[in-house]
C-alpha cells in the first residue's frame, strides 16, 4: 500500500482509491451519493482530504454486513463533516443496525427453508405459493404466483382452458 506522506492534506482520486482500496468509479459513485465530498482543483480535479479515507472505509464496512447505501448515508449526515467516524460511532450505529440485520435474516431463513418447496412446482404458479404468495393472503381470490393490477377474473375467465387463459405472472 503506497504511503502517503504527512504533509500532504488531500488526496486525488487514485491516492485515495490505492489506499482504501475502492475502485474509482466506486469512489465517484460514492460521491454521487453524498458519502464522501472532494473539492475541485483549477484544473478541475477532484481532491479528498485525508478523513474521506475513514469514511470510505465506514462505507465499505457497512456495506459488507449489508446496510444499504442510503442507510449508511443517513448515518454520516449524523456526524460534521470535517470529523472522520470513530470506534464509538460504529458501536452506536451497529448496534441500530443490529436489529435491523436480525429481522432481515429471519426473512432469508424463513424463504430458504420454503425455496426447495417452490423450486419443487417449477413453475411458481401454485395455489399457495410460499415464496409469490406467503401465508396464503391471496388464495381465496384467485391463483397464480402474483397478482396482477386489474379487475379479479370471473368465474367463466378461470373455466378456460389453461392455452386459453390470461397469463397470471407465472415464470417461465
Amino acid at each position: 500500500m503506497p504511503q502517503i506522506p504527512e504533509k500532504i492534506h488531500e488526496l486525488t482520486v487514485g491516492q485515495l482509491s490505492a489506499r482504501s482500496g475502492a475502485a474509482v468509479s466506486a469512489l465517484h459513485f460514492y460521491e454521487s451519493k453524498g458519502l464522501i465530498s472532494s473539492r475541485r482543483t483549477s484544473g478541475n480535479q477532484r481532491r479528498y482530504s485525508r478523513d474521506a479515507l475513514r469514511r470510505v472505509a465506514f462505507v465499505r464496512a457497512a456495506q459488507r454486513v449489508g446496510i444499504p447505501l442510503a442507510t449508511i448515508r443517513q448515518a454520516l449526515a449524523e456526524l460534521p463533516e470535517e470529523r472522520t467516524p470513530t470506534r464509538e460511532d460504529w458501536a452506536r450505529l451497529s448496534q441500530t443496525w443490529r436489529a435491523e440485520l436480525d429481522v432481515r435474516i429471519q426473512q432469508l431463513a424463513r424463504l430458504r427453508d420454503h425455496l426447495t418447496d417452490c423450486i419443487g412446482c417449477g413453475c411458481l404458479s401454485l395455489d399457495t405459493c410460499v415464496l409469490s404468495n406467503p401465508d396464503d393472503a391471496f388464495g381465496e381470490r384467485m391463483t397464480g404466483s402474483r397478482l396482477l393490477p386489474g379487475r379479479p377474473r370471473t368465474r367463466e375467465e378461470g373455466a378456460r382452458a389453461p392455452k386459453e387463459r390470461p397469463r397470471q405472472g407465472c415464470a417461465d
